[in-house]
């Protein structure tokens, strides 16, 4: 097993455990939801399988559900970004495509590469996640301001994190 996963494995255990012991419990507004365990499936190396990914994001997902009490919510929408993942990042890629040693972290792939890449990353799986949780067409406006006020929250705490957690490939 390389460095990389073991480094992984640590990163997982500490999103689940920010976003579901300490994130979950703070109360900002019935609009903001700052979901920050969604860069353990951001942050997967260019090349991760799917199948890999998205076993990843059932394990994250549902020990978020436990943690939370949300019945599925954070498993489906772990899901729906892993499968998805690949779509997004194939939009994206640059004209040379991605180099094997770089991540999708802000150091390796720049400012304006990894604020596209995560707005859409996030944008989806908020859309999903809340799309689920409100459930209502006569809602439709709560669940426009749910996803881009958690979406920017979000934003921001992970942006904060790639500068904690990642540090650029040499």
């Amino acid at each position: 097993m390389s460095n990389q996963w073991i480094q992984y494995g640590i990163y997982f255990v500490a999103f689940l455990l920010i976003q579901g012991l300490i994130i979950n419990n703070i109360a900002l507004s019935i609009y903001v939801y700052p979901m920050v365990y969604v860069i353990a499936i951001m942050m997967l190396p260019f090349e991760t399988n799917v199948l890999l990914a998205m076993g990843i994001a059932l394990i994250m997902g549902f020990g978020l559900d436990i943690l939370s009490d949300t019945f599925g919510l954070h498993t489906s929408a772990s899901l729906f970004l892993a499968y998805i993942r690949p779509f997004i990042l194939k939009v994206l890629q640059p004209r040379d495509g991605y180099e094997n040693n770089k991540l999708p972290t802000v150091h390796d792939m720049g400012y304006t590469w990894f604020l596209a890449y995560a707005f859409v990353c996030l944008i989806l799986h908020h859309t999903w996640f809340f799309a689920f949780e409100i459930f209502r067409f006569d809602l439709i406006g709560l669940l426009v301001l749910k996803v881009i006020f958690s979406s920017l929250a979000s934003f921001i705490l992970i942006f904060i994190f790639q500068f904690l957690f990642y540090k650029p490939s040499k």
